[in-house]
């Protein structure tokens, strides 16, 4: 939901980065495996209990994740590239909770379970209609530099990205926060099939009209 207006905010500094990392000869995809590499980082940092150590690298991993877009759009947008980030941001996301459940698995077990199937849902109505919107060469009206069609949602990456800073601020509560945003992500994968259906069947009449 937020994300149209937060990458309007962070667009040229990421940009103005990108610039200068180029200059030095750094690639998208590399900044891709770097920064999934300190998200990666962070789940024994949850584990351990090591809050602060874990939100920086969960930062670091969403920098590098805006970065290694504006380093693609410097060098030219590539369907493998695209792939490899979407794949790697989705293990990200998964990965997070799941730290907090092996911290503390009885207060945190079915809620980071939950949150961890809510996550299938927004995932899957997200990449099977891409794909379907590639097929048919439907255009992204809203993030028009992206490899895949992007459905907007209640809980969008920003939204995550908060939910995650607030799972390390107030971990004592990580099993009513992840309870919360679990059900809002069921609500957007209910709105991303309801929407993503409706468009792909008027597109098809549209193809069926004289």
């Amino acid at each position: 939901m937020l994300d149209k207006f937060s990458i309007k905010v962070i667009r040229a500094p990421l940009a103005q980065t990108a610039k200068l990392l180029s200059h030095k000869g750094i690639t998208a995809n590399q900044t891709t495996l770097f920064g999934f590499a300190m998200g990666c980082l962070a789940f024994p940092a949850l584990v351990m209990e090591h809050y602060s150590w874990a939100l920086l690298l969960i930062i670091i991993n969403r920098i590098c994740d805006g970065l290694d877009g504006a380093l693609a759009r410097i060098h030219g947008i590539t369907d493998a590239g695209g792939f490899l980030d979407i794949s790697l941001d989705f293990l990200f996301y998964s990965l997070i909770p799941f730290g907090f459940v092996v911290a503390n698995p009885e207060q945190n077990a079915v809620a980071g379970a939950f949150l961890i199937f809510s996550f299938i849902g927004t995932g899957s109505s997200f990449l099977a209609f891409a794909v379907m919107a590639g097929k048919r060469g439907i255009e992204n009206p809203v993030y028009q530099n992206k490899s895949l069609y992007y459905m907007s949602g209640l809980t969008e990456g920003t939204e995550t990205i908060a939910c995650f800073v607030l799972f390390c601020l107030l971990p004592q509560h990580f099993a009513l926060i992840a309870t919360i945003y679990g059900i809002a992500c069921w609500f957007t994968t209910a709105t991303r099939i309801w929407g993503g259906y409706k468009t792909l069947s008027d597109d098809e009449e549209a193809i069926k009209l004289p």
